[in-house]
């Protein structure tokens, strides 16, 4: 089985951080392989453990394996763009946030904040066990609401694909080109000390 590329071989941070969040990538070449479920269940049990506005936990991860019943409604979500590359994928995965508070039912104004720190979570895990974890926006949201009959209260936050590592050479002219870990913005461009714009 193919072995994931480690970011750290392809990346360098400005300071100094764990190995891990420079492994972590996106990569769209999978194998095809089924994921095991007791690895699974390790990436939601990461999730489970990301931090949120008074422990409200309000995330919720549907899933499909491949060559299951459910996989066909799943994979239909899917932009064409995506489906490329994700039909050797081994779970699709439909991220969704929890819109109100469990405890009185008023707005929750952070739920797609928590659910998006739960994703890190699941995605650093799967980055330390080898596995491609690759979030998406390309998908039909309206149809992932009717097609797994999410209700109101629960915003439909992303899509994600989970896989063993796969050959790139199988992947489209297009996609093969960028299957590397990309670099990032400097820290001076995403933090600043005081307010936005000087008054």
């Amino acid at each position: 089985m193919a072995e994931l590329p480690r970011g750290r071989e392809h990346r360098t941070a400005d300071h100094p951080i764990e190995p891990i969040f420079l492994d972590r990538w996106s990569p769209r070449a999978m194998s095809g392989a089924p994921v095991d479920p007791s690895d699974l269940l390790r990436l939601f049990e990461a999730a489970r453990w990301a931090p949120s506005t008074y422990n409200e936990q309000e995330w919720l991860f549907l899933y499909a394996r491949r060559e299951t019943p459910q996989w066909p409604a799943f994979f239909g979500l899917l932009m064409e763009a995506n489906q490329v590359w994700c039909v050797r994928a081994g779970v699709l995965i439909v991220v969704l946030s929890h819109k109100v508070f469990g405890r009185n039912g008023m707005p929750n104004p952070v739920h797609t904040f928590d659910a998006g720190a739960a994703f890190e979570n699941l995605a650093l895990q799967g980055a330390s066990m080898g596995l491609v974890v690759h979030g998406m926006a390309g998908f039909d949201r309206g149809k992932a609401r009717a097609t797994l009959r999410v209700p109101d209260d629960y915003e439909v936050e992303a899509m994600i694909a989970v896989g063993h590592p796969g050959d790139p050479a199988n992947l489209p002219e297009a996609i093969r080109e960028r299957e590397a870990p990309s670099g990032r913005k400097p820290v001076a461009e995403i933090a600043r000390e005081g307010p936005f714009a000087a008054g």
